[in-house]
């Protein structure tokens, strides 16, 4: 009895330290070509909350290694976009972008999973989701910003470290393994997802007319860049307002563009349909009966105030008077697969 316990408490012992080893940064020379996971967004079960974000996004390897990242959302897509170095980001997908995810200029095209990039070209998944995966390779050693060609927030750093003493890259060990990965992923998800300001909260917070619809969300920053979370809803999702009404659209999310679209959706989600400027800059439409159509356009918040930039105001607001009663259905053209549905009630 007395010696099985010894060697029991010994495996424990040595159960115990090996796996401290495998914790462990490992050093360079115990190290082969790896491939690290890694995930493209997520979104709640509902797909009402999306986290528009590379989870992590900073990851350090060592040249020759590869990631993996996997697309988790089931309708939101996503790229994974190396520019090349000194490269501008393009504009966002068509009508005034490339092609969805394609490397500019455009039509520009997309590289092959298992691709390489190492700075001197662009390499781009194109648009993926719904659990594809896309693999690049790092042969050189660098550090390498990469973005969501479709989101405008969305961004992460790959740092490529070296084995050999004689480079500035040159690392002995890595700060992470995958397990760590694993966990800031996990650990970052949660924060987007359950952020606790929701859009009610934040109605609450201020007096607003009750004939006021609101879309929201925020970007969050990291060390390796920024993400964002998208609440892809209308706050309220169904109005009751009365015959000559008017109904104000606001989106106060400050990256993710939205539309309301009445009737039929234009082939190009960006046209402006039956809308006229207000002197303050808000488009109006009008809607009296189910077979008319309005369409706001893209609703989104102007590029953030640059030094040596244009300045501008954002199309963020229309507003849509009814000028007979009935049940009107309405949608946001870009995320009516996630559920982003509303409903105007109009009582004589």
């Amino acid at each position: 009895m007395k010696r099985s316990a010894i060697c029991s408490v010994g495996s424990g012992l040595v159960g115990i330290l090996a796996l401290a080893l495998l914790l462990s940064p490992k050093p360079a020379a115990a190290l082969g070509a790896l491939t690290w996971n890694a995930t493209v967004g997520a979104e709640s079960k509902d797909e009402a909350r999306q986290a528009d974000a590379f989870l992590p996004n900073e990851l350090w390897i060592y040249a020759g290694d590869s990631i993996r990242w996997t697309f988790a959302p089931e309708n939101e897509p996503h790229t994974v976009s190396f520019l090349a170095l000194a490269q501008p980001r393009p504009a966002p997908p068509p009508p005034i972008g490339p092609p969805f995810g394609g490397c500019p200029p455009s039509p520009g095209g997309v590289q092959s999973s298992g691709s390489s990039f190492d700075g001197s070209a662009c390499v781009t998944s194109g648009d993926m989701m719904d659990g594809q995966t896309y693999t690049v390779k790092f042969p050189k050693a660098g550090n390498f910003k990469f973005v969501c060609l479709i989101h405008t927030d969305m961004g992460g750093v790959v740092h490529v470290l070296s084995t050999d003493p004689a480079s500035p890259f040159f690392s002995a060990t890595l700060p992470y393994i995958q397990s760590d990965y694993d966990h800031q992923a996990a650990d970052q998800r949660s924060d987007l997802i359950n952020d606790s300001d929701t859009p009610r909260e934040e109605s609450n917070d201020f007096a607003r007319s009750k004939n006021e619809v609101i879309m929201t969300g925020e970007v969050a920053d990291t060390g390796a860049g920024k993400r964002q979370l998208s609440i892809v809803r209308f706050f309220p999702g169904t109005i009751h307002v009365h015959v000559g009404d008017t109904v104000e659209w606001t989106n106060t999310d400050p990256s993710e563009p939205h539309t309301v679209t009445f009737g039929s959706e234009p082939a190009n989600p960006m046209s402006l349909v039956n809308v006229t400027l207000d002197a303050d800059g808000s488009w109006h439409g009008k809607v009296g009966s189910a077979s008319d159509s309005v369409n706001s356009g893209f609703l989104q918040a102007a590029p953030q105030d640059q030094i040596g930039s244009v300045q501008a105001v954002g199309k963020t607001r229309i507003r849509i008077t009814f000028t007979h009663a009935g049940t009107f259905n309405y949608k946001c053209a870009l995320h009516d697969v996630d559920g982003m549905l509303g409903k105007v009630v109009v009582e004589k």
